[in-house]
């Protein structure tokens, strides 16, 4: 049986991830009204990803005796100035969800309960890779510095993401 407070925690971060969803939503609706359309794959993908780990969490929860609760999401962000902008938030909101994931890992050691930080863990090493997405894409953006062929080029790029479901087994 899972704690109430690890049960609170990971209930908190199945919100911030369909939050997420939502705000990735958003922006590859504006990359796609951009006409950035491998831009708006890529985010898309992204918010396909942040859906797959909140069902990953709601299973976990179940499966330890927690039982998930479901609070309001916060509308996301639908004005953004570019594409650079977007990716900024992108690389700042996985940098506070890396936060978040942290808190649970260390609330899953205070507790002692190894099951939940050894689930947290996969999640942990997801946020590295996730921040260095972002911050590889902001680095090539700011590389192209307004050049609308380079920034074609790496829209096209962008298009080539595929959701991959990392959790087969917990696939809707």
């Amino acid at each position: 049986m899972i704690s109430e407070k690890l049960t609170k925690a990971l209930n908190d971060q199945i919100n911030a991830e369909y939050y997420s969803a939502y705000m990735y939503l958003s922006m590859s609706a504006y990359a796609e009204g951009a006409a950035l359309k491998g831009s708006a794959n890529w985010l898309y993908v992204q918010a396909q990803e942040e859906m797959t780990h909140g069902l990953h969490m709601y299973q976990y929860l179940m499966d330890r005796g927690g039982r998930p609760t479901f609070a309001p999401i916060t509308q996301p962000p639908h004005s953004f100035t570019s594409i650079d902008d977007v990716f900024n938030q992108v690389l700042a909101h996985e940098q506070k969800v890396t936060g978040g994931i942290n808190a649970i890992a260390t609330l899953a050691m205070q507790e002692n309960d190894h099951a939940a930080y050894q689930f947290i863990m996969w999640y942990v090493n997801e946020q590295v890779e996730e921040e260095a997405n972002a911050t590889d894409i902001i680095g090539k953006l700011n590389m192209i510095n307004g050049d609308k062929r380079a920034l074609l080029a790496l829209d096209n790029e962008l298009a080539t993401r595929v959701f991959v479901n990392p959790f087969p087994a917990n696939a809707p």
